[in-house]
């Protein structure tokens, strides 16, 4: 199912939710008007003078259609996500690397897509860094890697870039995805295996 059918989806099952809770609300007004009592949550008589059963039992109704929403709710975006197959945060992280020039950071990509540790690496040539080393700031020329893997991968990533990298104490930084476009989180997920 695209993203468009899922949003779709989702609305449907919201507006089912509300529509069923908002008519079992109207049902119950109506029928305590017809009893003779409209007062939804006052102790009102009925039309021979004492309290109405119906009345009564119209007002619990009303009551746990209400109460019951937010559970019709969740159960419903429950459903929603299991049968979207809806992603779970953190499953895939976004790594950085920094590298002295772009072919080092081809070389490397191409060693991360080819070893099933990363689904796709973005380079981008031309990033000024600025920092301290050796006691002095620093500002040099690199190239910024952004990786894209599984959470789980992620210290076989980092060991591969130190195996591998020219620098001596090399940048490799992660982060959780949070959310994202759940076809390309799913393609992720099917090239970079557990």
């Amino acid at each position: 199912m695209d993203q468009d059918g899922l949003m779709i989806t989702q609305f449907i099952i919201e507006s089912i939710l509300i529509q069923s809770s908002l008519a079992s609300a109207s049902a119950a007004h109506s029928v305590m008007t017809l009893y003779g009592n409209t007062e939804v949550g006052g102790a009102r008589k009925g039309r021979e003078g004492a309290p109405s059963q119906t009345a009564a039992r119209c007002r619990q109704t009303l009551l746990t259609a209400v109460l019951m929403l937010p559970v019709f709710r969740l159960v419903g975006l429950r459903t929603f996500s299991m049968a979207s197959e809806a992603y779970v945060s953190g499953n895939h992280s976004a790594a950085f690397v920094t590298c002295p020039n772009e072919q080092v950071a081809k070389d490397l990509a191409r060693g991360l897509v080819e070893k099933k540790l990363a689904a796709c690496v973005n380079i981008v040539p031309k990033i000024t860094s600025v920092y301290e080393w050796n006691g002095k700031i620093e500002e040099d020329s690199e190239t910024l890697m952004m990786i894209k893997t599984r959470t789980s991968k992620v210290s076989a990533l980092a060991e591969y870039i130190r195996s591998n990298h020219p620098y001596e104490v090399a940048e490799v930084i992660s982060l959780p995805i949070d959310q994202g476009n759940p076809p390309y989180l799913k393609w992720l997920g099917e090239v970079v295996p557990e």
